[in-house]
């Protein structure tokens, strides 16, 4: 039996929704890490420091005492957040960044940003802080190829960007393209990553396997395998920049397998050991503590985490459905299996 032990992970995009929701599934990321950042793109989404900190109330009363888990929290930005909200934010050792979704790019992301000058103000007063800025890197325009989101994002949103705010600490989320791992490579140290573990290990393809397979539906969506090997490299090279990021997204069943499925794929169950199964499958097992547990915390400004975490190379079932609420959702892998596991 192959096993290996690494400092415990933290997950830096997580969402963990609201009220009974919220309940059942926190503690399948407690389990596995000892800090998430924490999207605010609830109903209404988190917009105020106030707002985050009845959050973080909420998520630690519903943590099982056995765990010792510290949600990360961020606020929403929208084209009305004002300097003097993120210097509230700035003080509170509670609020850790703001997240920038474009108007309408996924779930609940309906009073996102319409046009980044309104926020300019904003990332002056973040840029003074050193509170970072979170992006879901892509454009929403009608005429651009959902495919084609992430790159045309850069080139007309990101690119300017940078280049007005040179000392804005930036995490393009979620990287799915080529075109975005070259950016953050080109870019200066105050620019990072997070990667998913689907945009590792599956490419468009498997959207449409034996027919439409909803719970691989996920956005910035799945892409090429040009574009997915690159993504592999960027997770498995050492190089500080990337980290670790689940995204993982719950929904009712229902609400993916319906007539217009909802965006988001839960990994939460399993998000380290699908980490350790590609890196492994690529001959990388020594660089995964790194890019789980270290590059994320430094790149925040947060100390390492102490506790170890133990993963044995041991085939996993992973079921059919989870609770979610009154209801359940489909996990990731669902009835399959996963080559690593972590030690109990």
């Amino acid at each position: 039996m192959q096993t290996l032990t690494i400092t415990k992970p933290d997950d830096f995009h997580l969402h963990l929704r609201d009220g009974a929701a919220l309940a059942s599934i926190i503690d399948h990321t407690a389990a596995q890490v000892a800090r998430a950042i924490i999207m605010p793109n609830l109903k209404p989404p988190v917009v105020t420091t106030e707002m985050a900190l009845e959050y973080r109330d909420r998520i630690l009363a519903a943590v099982d005492e056995q765990y010792n888990f510290e949600p990360l929290m961020t606020l929403y930005l929208t084209d009305n957040t004002s300097a003097e909200d993120i210097k509230t934010a700035g003080e509170n050792k509670s609020i850790h960044a703001l997240k920038y979704y474009p108007a309408g790019a996924t779930t609940n992301s309906d009073q996102g940003v319409t046009d980044f000058k309104k926020t300019y103000k904003a990332l002056e007063a973040m840029m003074e802080q050193g509170l970072p800025l979170l992006v879901h890197g892509e454009v929403t325009d009608a005429d651009v190829d959902i495919f084609d989101r992430e790159a045309v994002f850069i080139d007309k949103v990101l690119t300017p960007l940078v280049k007005d705010f040179p000392d804005l600490k930036i995490v393009f989320e979620h990287i799915t393209t080529r075109a975005g791992v070259d950016f953050v490579l080109s870019a200066k140290e105050n620019i990072s990553a997070t990667i998913t573990p689907q945009h590792i290990l599956l490419n468009r393809n498997d959207l449409f396997k034996g027919g439409l397979r909803p719970h691989n539906y996920c956005l910035p969506i799945l892409k090429v395998e040009n574009d997915r090997q690159a993504v592999e490299a960027a997770a498995i090279s050492g190089n500080p920049k990337f980290f670790l990021g689940t995204d993982s997204a719950p929904h009712e069943r229902k609400h993916k397998e319906t007539g217009c499925g909802c965006a988001g794929i839960f990994s939460a169950h399993i998000g380290i050991e699908l980490y350790a199964e590609a890196f492994d499958a690529v001959g990388a097992l020594d660089k995964l503590e790194a890019f789980a547990s270290h590059y994320g915390a430094d790149f925040y400004g947060l100390p390492r985490n102490q506790e170890k975490v133990t993963l044995i190379k041991e085939d996993l079932t992973i079921p059919e459905t989870i609770a979610f609420g009154d209801s359940v959702l489909v996990p990731f892998r669902a009835g399959e299996t996963c080559s690593w596991q972590l030690k109990k």
